[in-house]
């Protein structure tokens, strides 16, 4: 088992999964075979793309059961190329084709998001630039989609709301103003815990200086309202842009001058990569 699987949270998030599918049984599979009936199969990939969630698609069948056994070729962060057989199941039938389509979708979506963040990462090379996931996450499955961002080798930013302190625009509108907000957080948390500022324009990055804000958010700004704020900062704190960035857009970006680039594309709007089981058959 690797790190993502030895989170006390997996396997009851994986068997929620389980039982959303398996309400009371597989019907389809039960009314065919009756017995328990050795078989094998192959994970096969569809089309190319970097693996994440192999871990994850074996823990499915194991949770149903530990006798499922695995023959893996590859580990999350291969590239794949299509055609390659990832792994070998072998087992009772019925436990396969059970848990084939949570299975699947775990491992389709682990890997899409590994895809897409790594598609991301290269344009980024040659920069000193890490890009960061957002909490623009699927519900319940936040801790597989943050692993696969690493995976495709992004980096996370905070896990949840009580991992770190982001004052955005209705925090401010709440407080009165970013000092106040600042102040208020800095009162409130740990000295070990960094203060971000979340900022719309010139005025606010210059509040937020004022603050003494470790990190200051570029929020939906364009790419000449951005240098000039990142000119601004002169390196008094650490930067980060925000606000529909994607592939598409993330070499504008690029070059303005921040530290960090955080995307919620990379988790809410990653195709899946496409890998089947197939070739089942009895032993």
């Amino acid at each position: 088992m690797d790190i993502i699987t030895e989170n006390l949270n997996v396997d009851n998030l994986i068997l929620l999964a389980l039982r959303e599918d398996i309400s009371s049984e597989d019907i389809t599979t039960n009314s065919i075979i009756k017995d328990n009936i050795l078989g094998r199969g192959h994970l096969i990939a569809k089309e190319d793309g970097i693996l994440a969630g192999i871990e994850i698609f074996k823990r499915v069948f194991k949770l149903l059961d530990e006798n499922i056994e695995f023959k893996v070729n590859f580990k999350d962060g291969d590239k794949l190329q299509k055609g390659q057989i990832i792994c070998e199941i072998t087992g009772d039938l019925r436990v396969i084709l059970s848990g084939e389509r949570v299975a699947l979708n775990y491992l389709q979506h682990m890997s899409g998001i590994a895809t897409y963040t790594n598609d991301v990462v290269q344009l980024l090379k040659g920069t000193s630039i890490k890009l960061l996931d957002t909490r623009k996450t699927t519900p319940n499955m936040r801790i597989f989609e943050k692993y696969a961002v690493k995976v495709g080798g992004g980096y996370n930013h905070r896990y949840n709301l009580s991992d770190g302190v982001l004052i955005k625009d209705n925090h401010i509108a709440v407080a009165g103003s970013i000092k106040s907000a600042v102040e208020m957080a800095r009162a409130y948390v740990s000295f070990v815990k960094k203060i971000e500022v979340e900022v719309e324009n010139l005025q606010m990055v210059e509040e937020a200086i004022e603050a003494k804000a470790d990190i200051i958010m570029l929020d939906n700004m364009d790419e000449f309202t951005m240098k000039k704020a990142v000119e601004i900062i002169g390196g008094r704190c650490k930067t980060e842009c925000s606000g529909n960035i994607t592939r598409e857009n993330i070499l504008k970006i690029s070059k303005c001058g921040v530290d960090f680039v955080s995307s919620g594309a990379i988790t809410h709007s990653a195709p899946i990569l496409d890998i089947s089981l197939k070739n089942l058959q009895k032993l």
